[in-house]
């Protein structure tokens, strides 16, 4: 069962779409993604070509350059990158353009958007969000970035970490506490050009998986920004965020249900091939029964992801539903490259086989955009209160 079986709603326009994202990365992406990974790096170039392309956020209005495409486009390439397993690439898309486009998109001015979204849509710009610190995850109001009022400007102190897209950014949307006394209450979204004085990246940060994929911490000191700079209102930035958070998650969920058809696929071809006792390793029960039950885990989840879509464009889609999703198959997608590793037996452990880079890249699904434990906890609130 293919991925886009649930686009089906968009019609031709997510067919066109798909062959044209296809045939970009077969040709512009593949051939070069083994390399990046071992670089740590995904060069600027590759942006500018995505750009060219019209791959990034196709979705938004044709006024700013892009192609007005529906929704699900930009949902079909996140689950599309997953599953041919470029997954860093799809967490930088999902990055800048299913979180940070729709930020300045939604919550913008006129001249905000008229300056930023046609620069993000040709890969000129590239757009990081500026949440976690080293000392304040998804605990936001343990947030120490602080943006004090000076005249026309405010002026901000503090860093960020973990940061994906944080060496390429060209654009952050950055919380900060501009009323401290409030807790959460009190941040508020600036839009920053990185070319300003006082914006520091730091090196960027080695991890497990998702090498070619950068992420970085970023330094503030003394950063000026003017008052236009806002994003939204001020001391709004928590609202924002819990408005937007649905569409991150829904995101997140797209990339799980890829890698899952990915990682599946990759595994069925394997043990197919592969001989054990003189038969076919796809002929124990035991790889039959492991199979069966991923399948139709995946089948569930998927089902939820549609409906969440569906809840999505009626724009009725909550914090629960999005925290479930998220947990779920994330989740699921640690289990599903889990498992399909384990059937590969050594040979899954090396990097010469694809489900080697499913699994290190799905470990890290479970933790960023809120954590599992922190989606359990959202859930337990609307189930059970405070």
């Amino acid at each position: 069962m293919g991925g886009m079986d649930q686009f089906n709603t968009a019609g031709e326009d997510i067919t066109l779409f798909r062959d044209m994202l296809l045939r970009c990365l077969e040709k512009e992406v593949i051939p070069h993604y083994d390399q990046w990974e071992k670089d740590g790096w995904m060069p600027k170039e590759a942006w500018l070509m995505l750009g060219a392309a019209g791959m990034l956020a196709p979705d938004m209005p044709e006024e700013y350059g892009a192609a007005g495409a529906p929704f699900e486009v930009n949902q079909m390439i996140l689950e599309e990158t997953c599953r041919l397993n470029l997954h860093a690439l799809s967490t930088a898309l999902n990055v800048h353009a299913n979180i940070v486009a729709p930020y300045v998109n939604n919550l913008g001015t006129p001249e905000q958007k008229a300056h930023w979204l046609p620069k993000m849509i040709t890969g000129e710009v590239v757009g990081s969000i500026g949440m976690t610190e080293p000392g304040a995850g998804s605990d936001l109001a343990g947030m120490r970035t602080t943006a004090v009022r000076e005249g026309d400007e405010f002026v901000i102190n503090g860093s960020k970490t973990f940061i994906t897209n944080g060496l390429h950014c060209g654009l952050l949307v950055l919380a900060a506490k501009t009323d401290p006394s409030k807790g959460a209450k009190g941040i508020t979204l600036f839009l920053v050009d990185s070319s300003l004085p006082g914006f520091k990246k730091g090196k960027g940060i080695q991890k497990m998986g998702q090498h070619s994929n950068d992420t970085a911490e970023l330094f503030f000191d003394n950063l000026r920004v003017p008052a236009s700079a806002v994003l939204g209102g001020l001391n709004q930035g928590f609202i924002h965020l819990m408005q937007e958070l649905p569409r991150e998650r829904l995101g997140i969920g797209s990339q799980a249900i890829g890698a899952c058809e990915g990682a599946m696929a990759a595994t069925v071809d394997y043990v197919t091939q592969r001989k054990a006792f003189g038969q076919s390793v796809s002929q124990f029960q035991n790889t039959r029964f492991k199979m069966a039950e991923l399948r139709a885990q995946l089948e569930l989840t998927k089902a939820y992801w549609k409906q969440c879509l569906h809840r999505f464009k009626a724009g009725v889609m909550s914090t629960e539903e999005a925290s479930i999703l998220k947990l779920t198959s994330t989740e699921l997608q640690v289990k599903v490259t889990h498992e399909c590793l384990q059937l590969f037996g050594g040979y899954g452990y090396t990097a010469e086989y694809p489900i080697s880079r499913f699994f290190a890249d799905a470990r890290v699904q479970t933790i960023y955009a809120g954590t599992s434990e922190i989606m359990k906890e959202m859930i337990a609130r609307s189930e059970l209160g405070r």
